[in-house]
């Protein structure tokens, strides 16, 4: 490994994030201009752009014939900005959920993984499968524009005079953004292939770490960004909207442009695909208690991702220490952890059920 598959590595990175910027912030900008929410720009428009590196990153990595790369970036996204990215935003600034998230958004982010998870059990996700998904990005984006313009209270009236004179800037941030997201996911994934020939590390794991941090890290900025500019709505928002595109969209496009599919080997299917749904489907209690995340889940959730990070690393290094923490996971804290959010649903649940009566 020399220095300068070092230096592709980083500046890959910059150029995501680079590129995330601006596209993000163009197409922000413009769709604002059409009057939408923020939670609907957080769940479509800065979703779909914080998305673009999974996209460009996976499609690529398919395409150059590192497809476990390409999945191991999908899962490992939607791990982290679950875990990671929603976490530390969370301990930023206690997270105010929005009910639609929690009746909406988060069941159909559980439903898609539960799909692709299905999909992906007779050891593959096909062509046609890549379309199918496809397809349901599609509706979904459909069904959010539809609910905004049925719902369309507290949706800021658009600036067309402030933001007609300028309009082909935003155009131009968005198209530079793309080019740069393009250049940075070929060169992160050129390193990240190189590296894990010369550690002797499996490309999965690779994906499902530093490819999959590297490429989350637009979420996380956007997130943090919003969250301390009063936007919580677009930080929630933007994190769970790309977990679903990810699954949809960027699993779907990978799936149907890669010449023989995805495989998903047996080990992610007993593993990382469990946790992914697993993380998908904690959300809905931690949401709905008081639709708000809390400082104290935020880091919950942060540590947990350092958990499941330290279990790949010593899984892929067939490490002797691994049985033991494997138990200790296993038998104390996933079961604590789940007595934790079933006491906080019931509790919610209660609260609810009181307010009402």
């Amino acid at each position: 490994m020399d220095m300068m598959t070092i230096g592709l590595l980083l500046a890959g990175f910059v150029l995501l994030v680079g590129g995330a910027e601006l596209l993000v912030r163009g197409a922000a900008r413009l769709a604002a201009a059409m009057g939408l929410s923020p939670l609907v720009i957080g769940l479509t428009v800065v979703a779909i752009g914080t998305s673009a590196p999974e996209l460009a990153t996976s499609i690529g990595a398919a395409l150059s014939g590192s497809p476990d790369i390409a999945l191991g970036n999908v899962v490992g996204s939607n791990i982290a900005n679950v875990l990671l990215i929603l976490g530390m935003t969370a301990l930023v600034a206690p997270l105010v959920v929005s009910r639609q998230l929690v009746r909406l958004d988060v069941p159909i982010m559980l439903g898609a993984a539960l799909l692709v998870f299905g999909l992906s059990l007779d050891g593959g996700l096909g062509r046609g499968d890549g379309i199918g998904l496809l397809a349901l990005a599609l509706a979904y984006i459909g069904l959010l524009l539809w609910l905004a313009k049925r719902h369309p209270e507290g949706v800021p009236a658009p600036e067309a005079n402030a933001v007609a004179p300028v309009w082909w800037r935003d155009a131009l941030y968005v198209a530079a953004g793309l080019a740069l997201l393009v250049l940075g996911a070929n060169w992160l994934v050129g390193a990240a292939v190189a590296i894990a020939q010369v550690l002797g590390i499996s490309e999965m794991v690779i994906g499902l770490t530093v490819v999959a941090v590297g490429t989350s890290l637009p979420e996380l900025a956007t997130s943090i960004l919003a969250t301390l500019r009063g936007q919580r709505d677009m930080a929630v928002g933007n994190i769970v909207g790309s977990c679903i595109f990810n699954l949809l969209l960027v699993l779907g496009a990978t799936a149907a442009l890669a010449p023989a599919g995805i495989p998903v080997a047996p080990a992610v299917l007993r593993f990382d695909f469990p946790v992914m749904t697993a993380v998908a489907l904690a959300c809905l209690p931690i949401f709905f208690t008081g639709f708000q995340v809390r400082r104290w889940e935020g880091g919950l959730f942060v540590a947990y991702y350092v958990a499941y990070t330290g279990y790949l690393l010593l899984r892929s290094a067939e490490h002797d220490a691994l049985p033991a923490y494997s138990a200790a996971m296993m038998s104390f804290v996933v079961p604590l952890t789940a007595i934790t959010l079933v006491l906080l649903a019931v509790r919610a649940w209660h609260y609810h059920r009181l307010s009402r009566g």
